[in-house]
């Protein structure tokens, strides 16, 4: 057997799968499902059982974090109780390729003694569960892409990516923007990139007066080791930073018996570039590493005051 022809015949039969769902599944199905779920008062129960078990609880979380409130409900649970879960207004996501599972069907007339709607994705639209749906979202397939045609995979990656769709055409018409989802994804790299702020990872306004002789900036870097101090004046306003960089280079440049004569206003870099502390921490992190040279550390200026500094070090510690 050549493995990689077989494994990339295998990938095409997938794909020619979702394929068809897209060229074949109605119109007007798609439209009905969709606004059914975008008025939707209640909930979203998803259930399946098997590989459409795992399919099913994956649309609920996809529908869940982008702004549809769903729940997987497992069908043999629902009916020990489960179904409690559910009430009138919600709408039933059924997961079956056959259309004939015995626990989805035995949870039918359950659902529709709660008023409860059903939305069916399957294989066969002539199906009991199809039959029983108020609307029928057809996956049917030619052929898993198992040797033996036996395993679900064509149809639990073509119900997947129906689930996919239905899910991101719910999104974009309720408008979900950066924000919403952040709320939604507080945690995780995504989450902090989408929420975290300047103000939760600065240190506090390392600062020297201008002038301050060098021996007063080298004491103030080394008392607040973080590489750099900001420069202000009388009113808190930035003039400029100096860096462990540009105190090296200026006392390299310059004869001992002028180092007295050093200042932090000499030393510094006038009109850094700076962020303030509503900025994303993410988008801060990107103005000091996408220049032609690398910066490390940012002043932090609110309004017309200095308030603090951010390091590079501590963003990408944050872990963003």
């Amino acid at each position: 057997m050549k493995i990689y022809e077989k494994t990339i015949e295998i990938l095409r039969l997938e794909a020619a799968a979702i394929e068809n769902v897209a060229a074949t599944i109605a119109r007007d199905t798609v439209v009905r499902a969709v606004e059914m779920l975008l008025n939707l008062k209640g909930k979203l129960v998803v259930t399946g059982v098997g590989k459409s078990g795992v399919i099913a609880q994956k649309i609920a979380q996809t529908m869940t974090s982008t702004g549809t409130p769903a729940i997987f409900v497992h069908p043999s649970d629902a009916m020990h109780g489960g179904l409690g879960i559910l009430s009138e207004g919600d709408v039933v996501l059924a997961l079956s390729n056959s259309g004939e599972t015995d626990e989805l069907i035995a949870m039918l007339p359950a659902i529709a003694n709660r008023g409860a709607a059903v939305i069916s994705i399957v294989g066969n639209a002539d199906s009991t569960l199809a039959r029983s749906s108020d609307v029928v979202l057809e996956a049917a397939i030619d052929k898993e892409a198992c040797p033996l045609n036996l395993a679900p995979t064509s149809s639990t990656t073509a119900a997947l990516a129906l689930g996919d769709a239905i899910a991101m055409t719910l999104m974009e018409a309720k408008g979900l923007t950066e924000a919403d989802f952040a709320v939604n994804h507080p945690a995780g790299r995504l989450g902090r990139r989408l929420t975290m702020r300047v103000a939760d990872l600065m240190q506090a306004n390392p600062a020297v007066a201008p002038d301050a002789g060098w021996m007063e900036v080298v004491k103030a870097i080394s008392t607040y080791a973080l590489g750099a101090v900001n420069v202000v004046d009388q009113n808190g306003k930035l003039l400029g930073i100096v860096t462990d960089g540009d105190l090296r280079r200026t006392i390299e440049r310059t004869a001992p018996e002028d180092l007295e004569t050093l200042t932090a206003e000499s030393m510094m870099t006038a009109d850094p570039i700076k962020t303030t502390s509503s900025t994303l921490a993410f988008d801060a992190l990107k103005m000091m590493e996408e220049r032609t040279s690398q910066i490390s550390v940012l002043p932090v200026v609110d309004g017309e005051k200095c308030v603090g500094l951010l390091r590079l070090h501590d963003v990408v510690r944050s872990g963003i």
